[in-house]
This record gives structure tokens, C-alpha cells and sequence, in this order.
């Protein structure tokens, strides 16, 4: 039996699954950034070591310029001045220290300028709880983030950003928490030699905050307990969040409590908490949006339970409003329709991609039959639904209850039929009294090869669609011809159909396989 690459199916799931939520806090900085780039900028605390650059330029009654290493005895060689010993001598007093030995040979005339030109390689082991651990090279002047960088970072399910610490000899030179660095930008520049190791740590207490913040992550904490207070600061909540729900986890059971922002004083988080921060009110006001042919304002800002009908007494009318076709688009339902749609599409490479053929010729097929899917898909995934609610009639649109962000758009008195789909020619054509459906098809070119003839959709301003309606034309209609499908399996057929019409209803697009 032969069998399409099933590998592919998850590969393209991906493309169309939901992206997973933001998880522990710190995850995102290690992509490379920070390896790619060695820090070789001026640090006037670094100590001269063996090994590095040192620039010299001598001017005047004496004219020397040159690169000299620092020796294993720790002194510079200069010429007619002799070694001079800068080990362990602070950046920042380079230069007057050798301005300082070659005065007492040159005391007039001879200018002096040294400066550190380049750190010396050192190779630092990195361990713990990191992605890759070894031993990597760079510079004594580079960061921590750099070598952990090099690591491929910190494991974010073991890892610790709070507890990292840096060993030299077997002791602890540095403790270095990321948290710093993530909130406040704070990294102190430190000095690694040959044979420094960056340890990682176990993973502290965490506790997960979702809900109305900036920031929804897991954020770790060093004690046993942590305030609320403290844990916000982290999270930042947004402007409306009210309250806080608490999850606390005892064995297998699950507690809840809840808390209004105002009233958080005292209480704790602890280690594996969930905390999610609401709005629980309703708000007063709600803003909506009007848009399309009429002379009114833009902006309406209603009270909070108001319907079209509020709306309606708002709308400043003129000669080219169609208040017949009044439309209303919601953000949440283009979101669940675009929800509806990527689980629709994911069905469906399940469906392609799991299939088994008995022959070669067949798996052959099957395969080029895949691609095909895989680039709908791709189209596919990309259409974003208009989220329209269809009113109806006046009297049913007149009792729909409005929300906060709806758009509601007036239509012009339009003397067009817009034609598109599986036609030669999509394009407006003029409105002709008692016309069909076929008949604006035929003004368009007729149908292509690709048409389905007995798909044929009418979609009226108002957001009502019919399917083949034998009834006539109105003005400011628009007829899509959907395309034929043609797989060689009659379920794969008709899922994408059904996609198709959906795309169709939802985003009054057409696409094709």
C-alpha cells in the first residue's frame, strides 16, 4: 500500500491552526539576536588581560604607531621605553598610565594616545538548564546574553531567568537575573576569561497571568509567595480589567477566587496559580461607526443596550441612502467565522493527506491532487471574513441589539448588478428591469469552463444570499458563479464546495481549486 506523505499533514496544519497563546515571559529573547553581534564597545571597568589588543600611537619628537599584544607577563612592549605592565589595569586609566612610562623617557614633545582595540578570545563553558550546553568562543567584553545566546538559550519548560549565576574557579563571580534586563533594561557589563561557566538553574515558582493585560505570560518568582500587587506590575493590566479571578491548584482539585483590583491588598500567588484579570461591568457607553451614503455624523456613541432601531433615529438620510439595505458588520462574528473557517480547512488536509492509494499511478495522483489542496489552502486561509450580521426586514433589524465597535453602513440607491465568479468578464452591468440571473451572466461574457452552473449565488446589499433564484434582478445586487469542483474523491469534492460557498457567504469573495 502506498500512502501520501502523511509528514505533510502536520506541516500544514500549522498553516491554518490558531497560534498558541504567549507562554513563559523572557522566551522570546533568544533567536540569535544577541550572539550575532560580539560587544566591543569602550567599558571602563574592563581589566587588561593577557591576550588583548592594545593600540598605541606615540606623536611629536617620537613618531610610533602600532598593535601590541599583551604578553603572558602582562606588559606591552614600547619601543625605546621597554615593557610596561598593564595587567589588570582598568580601561579607563590605559591611556594616562602608558602616557605616564613614556614620559619618564620622553618628558617634552611626544603626545600619547592608547586605547583598547580588542578583547581578548576566551572560550566559556555554558551548563544547566539551557537549549544546547557546551563550550563557546568569544570575547572577554561580551555579555552573558551573548553566550547564552550561543546555547541556544534558556529552556523555557526547566530553565530559570531569575537565577543564573556565572562560576570562576569553582565560585560564584556573578548572580545575573534577566528579569532586569527584560523590564528595565539593566545588564551590567562583566569581564569572562578562559574557562568561566554560565549555569542556568532550575526553574523557580511561576504563576500564569491572562486576561485583560499587556503582558500574558508565566512569570517566575524566587520566594515561596508573591503579592498580587507584584505579579501586576509584571503583567501590566489594561485600563478597563476590574477584577481578578485566582485558580489555585490542591492536588487534583481546583479552587477560584475572585477579587475587585481595588481590594487585591494582602492577597498572595503562589507557585503554579493561574490569575486572569476581567472586566466585570458593563460599560456605560458603547461607540459605533456609520458609514456609507448618508449626511450625518460618522461616530454615534449610544448607551449601553441600545438597538438599530436607537441607530436608525440617528441617521441623517439623503437623496442616495437605501435605508431597505441597511448593513451591520461585528468584529466577533467575523472572528468566529474566520474560526469556522481555518477548522474547515484543517478537516480538510486531514482528509487529502491521510489518504491511501493501492498503485503507484495512484499515489502518483493522489499526490499532485494534495498539492493542489495545499495551495487553496493557502489561499484560503488568507480571506478575511466581513463579520456582516444579516438584519432582514426592517421590523426584525429595528429589535437587533447593538455592541461596542459595530459598523454599520449605509448603502447608496445603486442602478448597477456587480457580476463576479466564474464568468469571462466580471464586471458592473447596468440594472435592466425584469433581467435574470442569466441574463447579467450572458451581458458578463457567459460562464467559463470552470463554472458551476448550478451554483449560482445572489447577494442582495442587505446581506441575504440566495442560491439559483429563479426571481428577478434588483439594483445593487451581485450574482457570483461559483466554480466547479473536480477531485477523485467524492468527500474531498464536496468539503471543498462547501468551503467555497462559505468563503463565498462570509466574505463575498470567490475562489476556486
Amino acid at each position: 500500500m502506498k500512502t501520501v506523505l502523511i509528514s505533510c499533514v502536520l506541516i500544514l496544519i500549522v498553516c491554518v491552526a490558531s497560534p498558541s497563546q504567549a507562554d513563559v515571559f523572557g522566551s522570546q529573547m533568544f533567536t540569535g539576536k544577541f550572539s550575532a553581534e560580539q560587544f566591543s564597545g569602550f567599558n571602563p571597568n574592563y581589566q587588561i588581560a593577557i591576550g588583548d589588543k592594545i593600540t598605541l600611537r606615540l606623536w611629536g619628537a617620537f613618531v610610533f604607531e602600532g598593535s601590541l599584544i599583551v604578553d603572558p607577563q602582562g606588559n606591552i612592549f614600547i619601543p625605546n621605553v621597554g615593557p610596561v605592565t598593564i595587567l589588570g589595569v582598568r580601561n579607563a586609566e590605559l591611556n594616562a598610565l602608558v602616557e605616564a612610562h613614556v614620559q619618564k623617557v620622553y618628558r617634552k614633545n611626544v603626545g600619547v594616545y592608547a586605547t583598547l582595540e580588542a578583547a581578548q578570545p576566551v572560550k566559556v563553558f555554558v551548563t544547566g538548564f539551557v537549549k544546547n550546553p557546551g563550550l563557546f568562543g568569544g570575547l572577554s567584553s561580551d555579555s552573558v546574553l551573548y553566550y547564552l545566546d550561543k546555547a541556544g538559550g534558556i529552556d523555557p519548560d526547566r530553565g530559570s531567568f531569575v537565577d543564573i549565576a556565572v562560576m570562576r574557579n569553582g565560585q560564584v563571580r556573578k548572580k545575573v537575573d534577566l528579569y532586569d534586563f527584560l523590564l528595565y533594561g539593566k545588564m551590567e557589563l562583566m569581564q569572562m576569561t578562559d574557562g568561566d561557566t554560565i549555569v542556568v538553574g532550575p526553574r523557580k515558582h511561576t504563576v500564569s497571568i491572562s486576561g485583560e493585560v499587556h503582558n500574558p505570560y508565566q512569570f517566575e518568582f524566587t520566594a515561596s509567595q508573591l503579592s498580587v500587587r507584584e505579579a501586576l506590575l509584571l503583567a501590566r493590566p489594561l485600563p478597563g480589567s476590574t477584577h481578578i479571578n485566582i485558580v489555585r491548584k490542591q492536588g487534583m482539585a481546583k479552587t477560584s477566587e475572585h477579587y475587585a483590583l481595588d481590594k487585591i491588598d494582602g492577597v498572595l500567588l503562589y507557585d503554579g496559580d493561574e490569575a486572569i484579570l476581567l472586566t466585570d461591568r458593563f460599560p456605560g457607553t458603547i461607540l459605533i461607526r456609520i458609514e456609507g451614503a448618508h449626511s450625518g455624523e460618522h461616530t454615534l456613541i449610544l448607551p449601553y443596550g441600545a438597538t438599530m432601531e436607537d441607530v436608525f433615529s440617528r441617521i441623517v438620510t439623503n437623496s442616495r441612502s437605501n435605508l431597505n439595505a441597511v448593513q451591520l458588520f461585528r468584529k466577533a462574528v467575523a472572528v468566529r467565522q474566520k474560526e469556522l473557517l481555518l477548522a474547515s480547512l484543517q478537516a480538510l488536509q486531514t482528509l487529502t493527506l491521510t489518504t491511501t492509494s493501492a498503485t503507484n499511478e495512484e499515489s502518483a495522483l493522489r499526490e499532485r491532487e494534495a498539492e493542489l489542496v495545499r495551495k487553496f489552502v493557502e489561499i484560503a486561509k488568507n480571506v478575511e471574513p466581513k463579520g456582516q450580521v444579516v438584519l432582514g426586514s426592517k421590523e426584525i433589524a429595528m429589535n437587533t441589539l447593538i455592541e461596542n465597535g459595530d459598523i454599520i453602513r449605509i448603502p447608496e440607491n445603486s442602478s448597477i448588478v456587480m457580476v463576479s465568479g466564474e464568468v469571462l468578464f466580471p464586471n458592473a452591468v447596468s440594472f435592466r428591469q425584469k433581467a435574470t440571473a442569466e441574463d447579467y451572466i450572458a451581458f458578463a461574457g457567459g460562464f467559463t469552463q470552470k463554472a458551476n452552473k448550478a451554483k449560482i449565488l445572489i447577494l442582495h446589499p442587505s446581506g441575504i444570499m440566495e442560491e439559483n433564484a429563479p426571481t428577478e434582478i434588483a439594483a445593487g445586487d451581485e450574482i457570483m458563479v461559483l466554480p466547479r469542483v473536480e477531485t477523485k474523491r467524492v468527500e474531498i469534492t464536496r468539503a471543498i464546495t462547501q468551503i467555497i460557498y462559505n468563503i463565498a457567504i462570509a466574505a463575498s469573495v470567490v475562489i476556486g481549486l
